[in-house]
């Protein structure tokens, strides 16, 4: 007998439909899985075949011959077990093949029938959804997962045993999870997001940098903190989530999507992440794991930072070809990875905040009489120039980050909720200005960077006159002209003038030093 069900996959951060046949046929007892299986998926058959024993149902011991089609596409992981499982009482006539019928079907087996859940069931149930499927079989402990797309019947079960009962009686109704139940608690449980990172107000000094920040945040502009060791660099940035605006609805969706995908969502969640995405990973990350890879591609720490800050401490210390691969996401927005059968594409929207020693001991440029600089030149050329012109090129502000001095104030200024209401307000009014191009400020090109802009005389001679006299790139030029909208709009002036174009030239000297090496 034949049956056949709907399941799903995870390629990238997107979901895929699976369809799962079964065909049960006399000869000799065996089972074969095909459609390009993976080990965990050829695996299913043991869990299968000890779980539908273990429940009370019959393992039929005949020919059993399961495809998982597209045939052509690489399968893997365990979402597929209890679609498997359904697959064979439904073709062995023990369970009705009714039940089934237009269901996306998805859980990991344990020996014992216990259904256990699965990473990537947001990417799937949504595209379930897409593809006009309604109802949503899976493990109980995914269905508050699965509550945040709404207008779905979803089915949570915890034991293969119960779907027993619910063949008997011809449905699984019984098993039905109050979706909007659980939206409704969501909603009402709602607060603004909690942050983690801590507050600007903990910093001593620094105004200088924090008013980097601060622009950075806004803007959604790359920065590059350059200083002596103990000078704060690390706390400016992992500080910064807690300034920039809260994700919205959608930006929200799509972070949790991700996270679910990679298997990274909290066990338990029962809402949408709403803290922007912090991420730090240590220097001696590969290539891959920085933008993803693997023979079935999967995120990296760019995609899992996206909307968020992917933060890159002691910059040079990356090697050079990890380094290198963020140059097309940092313009692009995405990453995308081929490979024989396919090509992923991965969001990766991320702000880029980074810090660096001016040299290997910490201290060139900023000697005292404890700290002296014990680098050769020839070591501090090699130290700096680990960062190319390139990738220097794609970050909007490089800032020098000193000791302070007693003489200067020590004075805790701005915390980081009074920054937040300046970001946010900076925020609304770019978005006022760029409601009919649907584009943030930071991600613009071309005529609409320009519109949007909208310089003054004395601006435009100013921006003119760097770019001729700095030999600064037209990449670069598009940078310190996106750098001074957003510096505007802090000032909420609606003309980008002179002042604007100044201090974002400012942010760009570093550059120049590194490359004069």
């Amino acid at each position: 007998m034949y049956t056949s069900l709907c399941s799903g996959s995870v390629y990238g951060v997107e979901g895929r439909l699976i369809t799962v046949e079964a065909d049960i046929s006399s000869g000799l007892p065996q089972v074969n899985i095909v459609g390009l299986p993976d080990p965990a998926v050829r695996e299913s058959v043991e869990r299968v075949r000890a779980a539908i024993k273990n429940c009370g149902f019959t393992f039929p011991l005949e020919r059993i011959t399961i495809n998982l089609a597209p045939a052509d596409l690489r399968k893997e992981g365990t979402a597929y077990d209890l679609a498997i499982a359904c697959g064979i009482l439904a073709a062995s006539g023990q369970l009705k093949p009714g039940l089934f019928e237009g269901a996306l079907v998805l859980g990991e087996l344990a020996l014992n029938g216990e259904i256990r859940a699965v990473p990537g069931v947001l990417a799937m149930v949504e595209q379930a959804k897409l593809h006009g499927i309604r109802r949503i079989l899976l493990p109980g402990d995914n269905a508050p997962e699965a509550s945040f797309i709404g207008g779905l019947d979803l089915f949570g079960t915890a034991h293969l045993r119960e779907l027993a009962g619910c063949s008997s009686g011809g449905d699984l109704g019984s098993l039905r999870f109050d979706g909007e139940k659980a939206a409704a608690a969501r909603g009402a449980a709602a607060e603004p997001p909690s942050f983690s990172c801590g507050d600007y107000g903990d910093v001593l000094g620094q105004h200088h940098a924090k008013r980097a920040m601060l622009i950075a945040a806004a803007g959604k502009h790359n920065v590059l903190l350059s200083g002596p060791p103990g000078t704060g660099k690390t706390m400016l940035a992992r500080r910064l989530p807690g300034i920039m605006p809260y994700l919205e609805e959608e930006e929200a969706l799509q972070v949790t999507k991700i996270y679910s995908a990679a298997g990274k969502l909290p066990q338990g969640v029962t809402s949408l992440l709403r803290e922007r995405p912090f991420r730090s990973p240590h220097h001696t990350i590969s290539a891959a794991g920085l933008i993803g890879g693997g023979s079935v591609p999967r995120p990296g720490e760019a995609t899992l930072a996206h909307r968020g800050v992917l933060f890159l401490d002691e910059l040079p210390e990356f090697s050079r070809a990890a380094l290198e691969v963020l140059r097309q996401p940092l313009e692009d927005r995405e990453v995308t990875i081929a490979r024989s059968r396919a090509a992923v594409r991965f969001p990766a929207s991320f702000l880029l905040a980074a810090s660096m020693n001016p040299c290997p001991c910490g201290y060139f440029g900023h000697e005292s009489d404890d700290n002296a600089c014990r680098c050769s030149p020839v070591q501090i050329a090699r130290y700096r120039t680990k960062i190319s012109g390139p990738l220097l090129d794609r970050i909007d502000m490089q800032i020098e980050v000193s000791r302070p001095l007693a003489s200067e104030g020590l004075s805790p200024g701005m915390t980081s909720a009074q920054m937040r209401d300046t970001v946010l307000k900076a925020h609304r009014i770019g978005r006022e200005r760029t409601r009919s191009t649907g584009g943030h400020i930071g991600e613009m090109a071309g005529a609409a960077l320009r519109r949007a802009a909208d310089l003054s005389q004395e601006a435009a001679r100013m921006l003119q006159l760097a770019f001729d006299s700095l030999g600064v790139s037209l990449r670069a030029h598009d940078r310190i002209l996106r750098l001074s909208r957003t510096i505007a709009d802090l000032e909420e002036s609606e003309r980008v003038e002179s002042q604007h174009i100044a201090e974002a030239i400012g942010y760009r000297s570093l550059d120049r030093k590194l490359q004069s090496l």
